[in-house]
Parts: C-alpha cells; structure tokens; sequence
C-alpha cells in the first residue's frame, strides 16, 4: 500500500486507520515470534563493564549483539557489527544508504538487576499479557518490537523515500561510549529516532554530571567497611556499614532507627538500611538507601567525631533529590528542576568514604557553575571531585515539521493533545545529530501487572515489566508516524 498523500488530504485519517488495523493484525499475528525473540535477549546478562578483560563492553554484551544480529538474519535482514560496540540492520538498499534513512536506536545492555526480585531476572517469562525479566520494558522488548514493524511496514508496503533502519549499542546503561563512537566514525542517520523514552516526541534532555566526591582523610580503625548502590543511574535501595563493636557502639544502638538492620557479629556489626530503587532521571517517590543508613548512623552518635563530620557531609549532600546539599538547585521553564542522587557509596583500599552523584540538569544551565559549586561544597568538607563528567544536555528543534508529524500521529491515535516535553532521562539522542526520543511508553501510564507486588515493574526495579498490549499500540503509533515522515520534507 503506498503511502499516498497522507498529510493534509481529506482521507488523511482514513489512511491513518487503515495503516493503524493492518498493523495491528501484523503485529499480533505474530506475537508469538516477538515474544520468543524479546526472551531470546533478556536470558543474556548483558550488564556493560569495561573492566572485564573482554573488549569493549564484556562478553555478555557481545553475546547480545551476536544474538540480536542472528534474530535480524532470521527476519531476512542485512546485519552490520561494528566492532561489539553497536549493530545495524536494514531491509532496503545497502550499507552506505545510512545517510538518508530514518534510524531507529535501541540498547541492548541493561542495568544490573538489584534486590528484591520475586522472580529471576534473566528468566523471562509472560503471564497475563505481561513480561518481567531485567531488560523487557529497558529497552529489549521496543528494540525487538521496532525490528519486527521495520519489516511489518516493508510488507504492507507502507514506505517510501527514505529506508528504515534498525541501529542498537551496547554500552547505553553505563557511559554511551559506543553511539558517540559510532557518531564520530561512521554516517548516521538523516533522522534519529531513539525507541526509548515516552510518547508524544521527547524534543529535549536534560544535561548529566556524575561525579565521584572523596574525603581527603580516611575514617578511622572504627569503620570496618562501607558500601552502597548498584550503578550511577539507580536509586539505591541496599546500603550498609560495618562498625567495630566497642562499649560505645553497644550503648548507641538503642537509638538507631528501627527501620535499620542490625546483624551482631564476634567483632563488629553490621547496619543495613534498604530503600526503594528507581531511576535517577526521575527519583521521586523512590527511597535512597545510603541517606536512610548515614542519617541513622549520625542520629544514634555511633561513631568518632572525625568519621560523624565524613558522614555529615554526605548526608547532607544527599539531603533531597534537587541538590540543595551541594549548592546546586536550579531549574529553567523548558526541562524543569535540577535533580541529584547520591546513588553509589564506598571505601577505597585507603579508608577515605566516597559519595557517587548522578545529577540531571536543566537544559538552559550552566555546567561550569554547576561544576564550581561541586567542588566548593565538597571542599568545605574536605571533600574533592575524583572524577566528574559532564554529559551536555540535547535539544533537537521544537518547530522542525518531524515533531509536529510524529505528535500528531499520537495525538490522533489515542486522542491525547499532550505536547512534545524535555525529560531527565538520557538517551541516544544526546549523542546523536538530528535526534529526539518517541516512545514507547504513554504519559502517566500505571503499571499494575498483577503478578508483582507494587512498587516492583519499573525500568530499573525489581521485576522490571513490559505490558504488551502498551508495546503493539506503541508500534501502531510508530507506524503512522512513519508514514507521515515519509512524505513530508522535514
């Protein structure tokens, strides 16, 4: 079916509702193939980590790949592997037609699993319309759900002038080295399109630092160890420290906190605070873990005024989620406030307590103040960044026609007027030329699958879930933007 003159015509939403059915029926009729090929990926444990010995992002990320490559093959697309670091698959024309297409981006690694599972994170399975494994919904299930319309819209004949692409990465969770590799040795895409954020377009992204902060001086023979969070971009939900036990220790524990967890070992105890995991784009409603441990400690006095002054500064540091601890709270009308987590803390092999922060800044913002008022807070403390990382924000023109075709498609489909938005999150697209993110996801969609207990679902919680019906209507919505692009000059 060509896809004709879609936009402005009288029979524009005629043609809308005839590309909406014959993709849907597609796509259901084969859900079954879609679903096997999501668990395909998700058994794969594809956590990135540089320092595994095996180049670039690990073995788990290269099996992915390889995986990911094979599923395309079977689908009778043409695969390209570009060194383990990203994947492209395409159905039309050849490898150097890169330039003019319309690419999709997906992530094929994920963020470690965390705690509280009820079910193994890397068996997948489908219960009442729903997948849970670590992966479905953060990004596996839309990277395959896109492979599978690139050839459901090859069939129907719905294409046009520029081809369609499937691009994916594998280092997306952890620094994005492997699209700003890819943008700086090879074509990308006329248009970049990241499956990978929310409905209508996501036009902007807030900016990210992460920054590692450590005191100068270790804490003392006192604390045994420290240690809390998974990664950068996760709202830790466990933190603990062990105390050497003296007769001071022993009277201060009737003041801690009782939501903290005591474990008495022959020579020290061991204190354990948990929380509720979430992403650090949007961290509110989760619970910080290390906050929850620090603060219990320095209200019950458990330790040496040396290590208590350690201690405050990071609880005052990871005070709230808008960085008012460090000095740094700020907000424009375009993306909103400042957000700031303190996500990852530890000792390194000299005793000295770091505080790992993953901050989203406003687009308008200006990092190099951002960074100078780091480092003066830190340093009021005795405190210095270790590393800090500025990942500067994207922005990809509100007025360009793209935004307004790909809107409307949604706007149209589920008669929802939401405007394009600017998120915390980071995706592809800040690495990317010509990029914005559009969907999957529905703007204040609920996850409720019933097999999990609430609070568990989310992208980087505890079983992480994927509602099918949500991703085949995403694909419908897609799929008419696609057509829109296709004819329009953009």
């Amino acid at each position: 079916m060509p896809v004709g003159h879609f936009c402005g015509s009288k029979g524009a939403n005629v043609l809308k509702m005839q590309i909406q059915k014959q993709v849907t029926a597609w796509m259901q009729e084969h859900r079954e193939e879609i679903v096997r090929d999501i668990f395909r990926l998700v058994r794969i444990p594809s956590i990135s980590n540089l320092g595994s010995g095996v180049e670039p992002f690990g073995q788990p990320c290269r099996d992915v790949l390889d995986e990911m490559l094979q599923i395309g093959r079977e689908q009778g697309f043409h695969t390209k592997n570009y060194e383990y670091r990203c994947g492209a698959l395409w159905l039309e024309g050849t490898e150097e037609d890169a330039e003019n297409s319309i690419g999709f981006w997906g992530h094929l690694d994920v963020v470690p699993p965390g705690n509280n599972w009820e079910y193994s994170p890397f068996e997948p399975f489908e219960k009442d319309g729903w997948l849970i494994g670590r992966g479905v919904e953060d990004n596996k299930g839309s990277t395959v759900a896109v492979l599978y319309l690139i050839r459901c819209l090859q069939e129907l004949g719905i294409t046009g002038k520029y081809p369609l692409r499937l691009f994916v990465g594998c280092d997306e969770e952890r620094g994005m080295e492997d699209v700003t590799w890819f943008a700086k040795n090879h074509p990308c895409p006329k248009i970049s399109i990241v499956v990978d954020s929310s409905f209508p377009v996501c036009y902007g992204e807030k900016g990210i630092i992460e920054t590692t902060l450590k005191a100068a001086e270790p804490f003392s023979e006192e604390v045994i160890s420290m240690q809390g969070g998974l990664a950068s971009n996760i709202v830790p939900d466990v933190a603990e420290i062990c105390v050497r036990r003296s007769e001071r220790v022993q009277n201060a524990l009737t003041l801690l906190p009782k939501e903290l967890e005591v474990v008495e070992e022959e020579e020290f105890l061991r204190i354990t605070a948990r929380g509720k995991a979430g992403h650090t784009a949007f961290p509110e409603g989760s619970v910080n873990a290390i906050e929850r441990l620090i603060k219990g400690v320095l209200y019950a006095e458990l330790l040496p005024d040396a290590d208590a002054e350690k201690l405050f500064f990071m609880a005052q540091a990871a005070q709230d989620c808008y960085g008012r601890g460090l000095h740094i709270t700020c907000k424009d009308e375009l993306s909103g406030d400042l957000t700031c987590v303190g996500s990852m803390c530890g000792m390194d092999d000299s005793r000295r307590p770091w505080l790992h922060f993953n901050i989203r800044y406003p687009i308008t913002a200006d990092a190099g103040w951002l960074e100078e008022q780091i480092r003066n807070a830190g340093a009021a403390w005795g405190f210095a960044p270790e590393q800090l990382e500025v990942n500067g924000p994207n922005y990809f023109p509100k007025e360009n026609p793209a935004v307004e075709i790909l809107s409307r498609a949604y706007a149209d489909i589920t008669g929802d007027n939401t405007e394009p938005f600017v998120m915390g999150g980071g995706t592809y697209a800040r690495k990317l030329p010509r990029a914005f993110a559009y969907g999957p996801g529905f703007p204040g969609e609920e996850k409720n699958p019933p097999m999990v207990q609430p609070g568990h679902g989310g992208a980087h919680g505890p079983d992480e879930a994927l509602s099918l019906e949500s991703l085949f209507r995403a694909a419908e919505i897609i799929a008419v933007g696609i057509a829109g692009l296709e004819e329009a000059d953009w």
